[in-house]
């Protein structure tokens, strides 16, 4: 019934991967999204990646937190966004050409596809220019 809801869920599921299940699932959990800025939005989404240093041991940084509803809807957007034709494919594809392993190359495009999605509902575009 919101037209302002309708407009978000409608800019969202313009980016390939992002279907519409998705796009609502991101709107009623995280109505920040488009107001931050996309360190902000990837944490909050738990896809920040933190360090575990201790004086001058440098640990493995991992990503962890967020909302719980958020890391599920966001690994099927970009499982299917790997595989669909346009920009995140090219990207998946690179990140496996340069040797990383496929999980980490879903967890990049998960992170991705919330920076996208953070600026294009802030600047009300469906497509970037």
């Amino acid at each position: 019934a919101s037209p302002q809801l309708a407009r978000r869920i409608e800019v969202s599921c313009c980016l390939p991967g992002v279907g519409k299940r998705t796009a609502i699932t991101l709107a009623a959990t995280m109505p920040e999204l488009g107001s931050m800025d996309r360190r902000q939005a990837a944490s909050l989404a738990g896809l920040a990646p933190h360090p575990k240093d201790s004086g001058t041991l440098k640990g493995y940084r991992r990503m962890h937190g967020g909302r719980s509803g958020v890391k599920p809807a966001l690994f099927m957007a970009a499982l299917s966004a790997s595989r669909a034709n346009g920009p995140l494919k090219e990207v998946y594809q690179r990140l496996i050409n340069n040797g990383k392993k496929p999980i980490l190359a879903i967890a990049a495009l998960m992170r991705k596809i919330i920076v996208i999605l953070n600026a294009r509902i802030r600047d009300d575009r469906k497509y970037q220019s």
